[in-house]
């Protein structure tokens, strides 16, 4: 599937560092990659296309369009592959709910999501895959669960069996208990009778009368949600990638059983060298959620009249691993600081380039610090200085490391 377009990035002189990321797996930062040179490799779960991108999924692909553009700066080829779950019950209720056949739908907020991404100057995945597109690709993943005595039948549904992988439990750490309710939470269902564990997860969901089904060795059907990223991500990227990130709502149970179900099917170990994700945006006191229809929309706000930068900014100012709430205030502050940076760059001289963009670059290496990264920029525009090349430098390390083009 294609992606979109790629925004034209500019490489910055001076040093640059290595990145370390918090891993949810350890609890603690890691250094990704942990050696030098070579590629970087990163999969990002995607959207369900069943609505438009609101501010949380803005938030989540800015965040890691971060790290692809600190691997860059730090001299790294970076392979990078995110899916689309273009077939899944939210988007098969919602179409049933408007209307709108399922495909229509899919196809329409695909394209509204890749429009908005070409706004917000987020660089593209190598690989743009979506599940339908993967059928195949899924049904030999299932077929090495098999092979590995981890799938088992429930009234034609194949499940995986959790037991099977030793590790399971290790990228969220949480109790049975919590999983359990977030299992209820998210898309399981822990109560169906004839299942072995609570936990086991849907791996093929055989035909039902109206919804979409195809061919397997298995009957007709479609596939279940973990499985799906564990075969698109072992096919583009391998075993041990650098790098599996989403939102904190994926810790478990997607990104639990994404990591088992490949583990088991390769028996190698780790699915992932670090599991880093986004904390949740909220609005009004609640989680920002299509469930919920609590959404402020990058389109809306972009038909309104904001400057696509100006909505970057505005996510900028909040750490990823911060939960927080959007207000209308997000964007006012968001507009007077961009005023405030592009003022300074029009000046033609400024203070040491050379010292703000080291700062820059020691914020955002530091686990993604934009908060401090964001100050830095700011006491630079406010601070006078007779440096001819410091407005350049800085509008060129603007672009390239926060995305911001001024």
């Amino acid at each position: 599937m294609q992606a979109w377009t790629n925004p034209d990035i500019p490489v910055v002189p001076g040093p640059a560092r290595r990145l370390r990321l918090y891993d949810t797996a350890s609890g603690g930062l890691v250094e990704v990659p942990p050696g030098d040179g070579g590629t970087a490799r990163m999969y990002v779960c995607g959207i369900t296309p069943y609505d438009a991108t609101h501010m949380g999924h803005a938030a989540t692909y800015v965040t890691f369009d971060l790290i692809n553009r600190l691997w860059r700066d730090a001299g790294y080829g970076v392979h990078y592959t995110q899916n689309i779950t273009d077939v899944d019950d939210p988007l098969l209720e919602r179409a049933t709910a408007t209307g709108v056949e399922w495909t229509e739908l899919a196809e329409r907020e695909i394209q509204l999501f890749r429009d908005d991404m070409t706004a917000l100057r987020v660089i593209p995945p190598q690989e743009y895959v979506g599940v339908v597109e993967s059928i195949d690709l899924v049904s030999d993943a299932i077929g090495d669960l098999q092979r590995a005595g981890a799938v088992y039948s429930v009234d034609e549904d194949l499940y995986f069996a959790v037991k099977a992988d030793p590790a399971f439990g290790s990228v969220s750490n949480y109790d049975s208990e919590t999983m359990r309710t977030l299992f209820a939470e998210r898309g399981g269902d822990p109560e169906r009778e004839g299942k072995r564990d609570p936990l086991d997860s849907l791996l093929w969901r055989a035909e039902r009368p109206g919804e979409p089904a195809w061919d397997s060795p298995f009957g007709r059907g479609r596939p279940g949600w973990h499985v799906e990223c564990s075969a698109i991500a072992l096919k583009h990227l391998g075993m041990t990638f650098d790098v599996q990130g989403g939102g904190s709502d994926l810790i478990f149970p997607h990104h639990e059983m994404s990591a088992s179900g490949a583990q088991v099917a390769t028996g190698e170990y780790p699915f992932a060298r670090a599991y880093v994700h986004q904390a949740m945006v909220g609005l009004d006191g609640e989680k920002m959620s299509k469930s919920k229809g609590n959404l402020v929309l990058v389109s809306r706000e972009r038909q309104s009249g904001s400057d696509p930068m100006t909505i970057r900014l505005a996510l900028l100012a909040h750490h990823y691993r911060t939960d927080w709430f959007w207000t209308d205030s997000d964007l006012l502050d968001a507009q007077s600081r961009l005023d405030v940076w592009r003022g300074a760059i029009a000046r033609g001289t400024g203070a040491d380039g050379a010292a703000a963009v080291d700062a820059l670059r020691a914020a955002l290496t530091n686990d993604l610090d934009t908060v401090a990264a964001l100050s830095a920029v700011d006491t630079w525009a406010e601070t006078n200085g007779d440096d001819a090349e410091a407005p350049a430098l800085v509008a060129q390390a603007l672009d390239a490391l926060l995305g911001i083009k001024l």
